[in-house]
């Protein structure tokens, strides 16, 4: 097993300015207060990064940020996915990955294939990737679930996958991969809400959303736990869940740059389509970090 890849990993923001440029001083305060928090690893160009309203030189220029303020003090995996499979090949031979440790690809959206054309399109990435490949399910995206015997063929089947970052929300499902995993593959949460009874069941740490703005808290959450103190993990767990909660109260990655600007890290800004999380629940937000005890009142 990687153990790179264990506790947690935090689905990295991309702070913008009021005009809609990305705001790099902000990206590198940003990473600083995660690396700062104790978080294991991170990653770049997910869906919390805005990588779909980013060009291609701004993707490459924000990767570079990250690295460079990194410094290799944490591991850094890159999100490439998509639904051609070819244009996510091709653009996995191209892509120059000093630096990255490791690829997260989204199971392929908006076409809606079967299990045998899911399998098929991470079989097709899995010969041409230059790093290891985490796999990612989140059907509340991309409108298709990929089932949990899909996810353990391609366990079974590629060295070059080495885990599944799992938000579907099911735990049954979770529960099965878990089960009947190979002993070296990873199951990570993508839900932070479930990050908890994931770990209760063997999983092996979450890539976080919370962890942006909460490195240090949810930090310990997540080590407790791995390291059977569960009495701490669920403190931290309850702590939390209000803010958590209210973080996808209007989308993601609206809520969690609502709580960064609250806690001065960066501003509140999104391209659209997306837009900032409305006043009603701005004012819930900074209610609940009072209340969690992450600022004062």
């Amino acid at each position: 097993m990687d153990n790179r890849f264990r506790g947690l990993g935090v689905a990295l923001v991309t702070p913008l300015t009021a005009h809609g440029a990305i705001d790099f001083d902000a990206l590198a305060m940003v990473v600083e207060h995660q690396v700062a928090g104790g978080i294991d690893y991170l990653v770049v160009m997910g869906t919390t990064g805005e990588s779909a309203t980013l060009t291609a030189e701004e993707q490459q220029q924000v990767l570079a940020r990250v690295l460079k303020t990194v410094a290799n003090r944490v591991p850094v995996v890159l999100g490439i996915g998509g639904n051609n499979t070819s244009a996510v090949a091709a653009r996995m031979q191209a892509l120059n990955f000093d630096g990255v440790d490791a690829i997260l690809s989204v199971s392929p959206y908006y076409n809606k294939p079967t299990q045998e054309g899911i399998y098929r399109h991470y079989e097709a990435l899995a010969k041409v990737s230059p790093r290891p490949i985490i796999l990612y399910n989140v059907p509340g995206r991309t409108m298709s679930n990929m089932a949990a015997e899909t996810t353990l063929r391609l366990a079974r089947d590629h060295k070059q996958i080495i885990g599944i970052k799992e938000a579907s929300g099911n735990l049954d499902q979770i529960g099965m991969i878990l089960k009947h995993r190979p002993k070296d593959f990873l199951v990570i949460s993508g839900d932070d809400a479930l990050t908890l009874p994931i770990l209760a069941m063997g999983g092996d740490g979450v890539i976080s959303v919370v962890g942006n703005a909460l490195p240090a808290e949810f930090a310990r959450l997540v080590h407790a736990a791995m390291k059977g103190d569960f009495t701490m993990a669920r403190e931290e767990h309850l702590r939390l869940i209000e803010v958590i909660s209210l973080l996808f109260a209007e989308g993601n990655p609206g809520g969690i740059k609502e709580a960064l600007k609250i806690l001065g890290l960066c501003g509140h800004h999104l391209r659209l389509p997306l837009v900032p999380v409305g006043d009603g629940t701005a004012k819930k937000l900074r209610q609940a970090l009072v209340d969690a005890n992450v600022v004062k009142a």
